[in-house]
C-alpha cells in the first residue's frame, strides 16, 4: 500500500464545494472517480479542508492509499488528462503511512480578494467579491488585527453538522497567527494564516471587517463581537467566490 500526497489547484465555481454530495458536482467526487479509472480502486481522497461551494484553491493538499504501482509523475500526467481543466493536480509524491492532509496540517492560510474599482473585468467577476462603494479601509487594517492570538471565535462560525463524526474537537478555539489587508491596485486583499479554521469563519470575518469599513460598527467593537461568542453578533456571511485556500503547512516541511 501507498499513501500519496497530491498537491490541487481548482477554480470552485463549478462545484458544489469539496465534499462528495449525491447528485453534485464537487472536486472529491471528480478527483476520486479520476483515480477510480487510473488505478481501478474505489478509493475517497482526503483534503487539508472542505472548501464551500464556490470556494477556490491554490494548493489544496489531498492523501489517498492506493495499491496501483503507477509512477508519482505518470499519475499526475494521467489525472490531469482525465480531470476538468477547472481542476489541475500541480504535484503528486510518496507520503509517509501516517501522513494525513487533514489531520497532520499544523496551519492554513487564506486570501480573499475584493475588486474596488468602478467596473469589475468579466474575466475576474467569479473570483472576485465587487465592491465598488467607498470603504474606509484604514478602519478594516486595523479590525483586522484584533483576531491575532488564540481566542474563541464561535460569533464567526456557522453550525458545521460534519463536526466531531470523526473524533475531531468541537471547540471554536483557534490561533490565528496573522491577519491583514493590503491594497493591490484595484484589488483590496484579506491575508490569514491559522491554526485552523471553523466553518465559514474566514467569510464571516470579511463580512464583520466590512461593516467596519461602512462605518456600521468600530474597530474595537471586533472585541466585543468575540466576546459575545455569538453568531448573531457578527456580520454577513461574504460571498464565496473571492475567497481562496492558498497554503497548507505541515510539521517539518516548507510551505506548500
Amino acid at each position: 500500500m501507498r499513501n500519496l500526497k497530491m498537491i490541487l489547484s481548482y477554480d470552485g465555481a463549478e462545484f458544489s464545494g469539496w465534499q462528495v454530495q449525491p447528485d453534485a458536482a464537487t472536486v472529491q467526487g471528480t478527483l476520486a472517480s479520476a483515480i477510480g479509472r487510473i488505478t481501478g480502486e474505489k478509493v475517497l481522497p482526503q483534503g487539508s479542508g472542505r472548501t464551500d461551494a464556490g470556494v477556490h484553491a491554490l494548493a489544496q493538499v489531498v492523501t489517498f492509499v492506493t495499491e496501483s504501482s503507477v509512477p508519482t509523475e505518470n499519475f499526475q500526467r494521467a489525472l490531469n488528462d482525465i480531470l476538468p481543466a477547472s481542476v489541475r493536480v500541480m504535484e503528486v509524491a510518496e507520503a509517509p503511512r501516517g501522513f494525513h492532509a487533514r489531520h497532520s496540517a499544523r496551519a492554513k492560510t487564506y486570501r480573499y480578494r475584493i475588486y474596488r474599482g468602478a467596473i469589475c473585468p468579466p474575466f475576474l467577476a467569479r473570483y472576485v467579491w465587487h465592491y465598488p462603494y467607498p470603504l474606509n479601509e484604514s478602519a478594516m487594517a486595523d479590525a483586522a488585527g484584533l483576531v491575532v492570538g488564540e481566542k474563541d471565535f464561535t460569533s464567526f462560525a456557522a453550525v458545521d453538522p460534519e463536526r466531531g463524526r470523526e473524533g475531531e474537537p468541537v471547540s471554536n478555539v483557534r490561533t490565528i497567527f496573522s491577519s491583514a489587508w493590503q491594497r493591490c491596485g484595484e484589488e483590496f486583499v484579506y491575508s490569514v494564516r491559522g491554526s485552523g479554521f471553523l466553518h465559514h469563519m474566514v467569510r464571516n470575518l470579511v463580512g464583520t471587517f466590512m461593516l467596519v469599513g461602512k462605518a456600521t460598527l468600530k474597530v474595537q467593537d471586533i472585541t466585543h463581537i468575540l466576546e459575545a461568542r455569538n453568531r448573531s453578533a457578527a456580520g454577513a456571511t461574504a460571498p464565496a467566490c473571492g475567497l481562496y485556500l492558498v497554503e497548507v503547512e505541515y510539521e517539518g516541511e516548507r510551505v506548500l
